[in-house]
């Protein structure tokens, strides 16, 4: 039981925690559990109760945490949780003697390379190249993307911000929707339209002159994208489809410009809560197109393996193997 490492995925909505053994490539999971993350006022008060409820207090020689924010200096200031998350803190008050912080999309890119075949969905074999770089894109309560670059024969994550770039239009319907949330918001970032929020935004952008009986959103906000494309996939109110064929098309042309960015010819990588919700969206070929249609790199995109990750906790299997790598 000393060989204990602690990992955990802070999201925006919920958080997961786990205790892993150290036997194998990818650490073997003993334990875990979930929180709603605004039930708490900071994740140390979290893990403790985690680490009491399962009896691991004092058995941990590591812990990882992907966290959804920049991380500077281990220390992390949430983007959609009012936290401050520091590591140095949480390992000095629950006796942990090392605990690293990740961007929550490098985490999970950590477990990429170990995902096994039955956790993806294809979209588009392609024909990956041996040697290449990968890259990861995963809407949810907002978007992350990270970069896997290939050294020798392992693939390094590399985090990013991209969710926080600019959306890019590109048709007329997408420049409509870019003028309406424009005037009600200083910018329009790409996770205004491609996450949680975003099919949110998508929806209320296509129910402007459109009343809708059969998809009135609950009040609770984090159940309203499920019951956005609940409605859409079964296809009785036109304006959800329509929303959700935007933010599919939207969610394509972004993959498409990470897998560019990237050079991503191993695999291009779909994570988060909402991708494998969609799935019968994004095989109706409205995703490909988006993705592929690059002018003159159609050729080589269409190459690019697509898939879908279908283990929810990826992330923090992601961070068990950041924090096995620090024991």
């Amino acid at each position: 039981m000393s060989r204990l490492i602690l990992a955990g995925d802070v999201g925006g909505t919920k958080t997961w925690l786990g205790l892993f053994t150290l036997d194998g490539p990818r650490p073997s999971l003993l334990e875990t559990r979930h929180y709603p993350t605004l039930e708490f006022d900071a994740l140390t008060p979290m893990v403790a109760r985690f680490l009491d409820r399962t009896g691991a207090t004092g058995q941990i020689a590591a812990a990882c945490f992907g966290v959804a924010g920049p991380v500077r200096a281990n220390v992390s200031t949430l983007t959609n949780v009012p936290w401050e998350v520091d590591g140095a803190e949480i390992g000095s008050r629950l006796g942990i003697a090392t605990v690293r912080l990740l961007n929550d999309l490098e985490a999970m890119a950590c477990a990429v390379p170990l995902l096994a075949a039955q956790e993806l969905a294809v979209i588009q074999p392609g024909a990956p190249v041996a040697g290449g770089n990968a890259a990861l894109i995963a809407p949810g309560t907002g978007l992350g993307e990270a970069g896997l670059h290939a050294v020798g024969d392992r693939l390094i994550p590399v985090p990013s911000e991209g969710g926080h770039t600019d959306f890019a239009a590109r048709t007329p319907r997408e420049l409509e929707l870019v003028a309406v949330l424009s005037a009600r918001r200083e910018r329009v970032a790409l996770e205004d339209v491609v996450s949680g929020p975003g099919l949110v935004n998508l929806h209320t952008f296509t129910h402007r002159s459109t009343r809708c009986v059969s998809c009135s959103l609950p009040d609770e906000p984090d159940r309203q994208p499920a019951a956005i494309t609940a409605a859409a996939l079964d296809g009785g109110c036109g304006a959800c489809v329509e929303a959700l064929d935007l933010f599919v098309s939207a969610l394509g042309a972004a993959a498409g410009n990470l897998a560019l960015r990237t050079f991503a010819t191993a695999g291009l990588y779909l994570g988060g809560g909402i991708a494998p919700q969609i799935l019968p969206a994004l095989r109706t070929g409205r995703f490909l197109e988006a993705l592929v249609d690059k002018g003159p790199m159609r050729p080589l995109l269409e190459q690019v393996p697509v898939s879908v990750i279908l283990e929810q906790r990826a992330a923090l299997v992601g961070a068990a193997v950041a924090a096995r790598d620090l024991t």
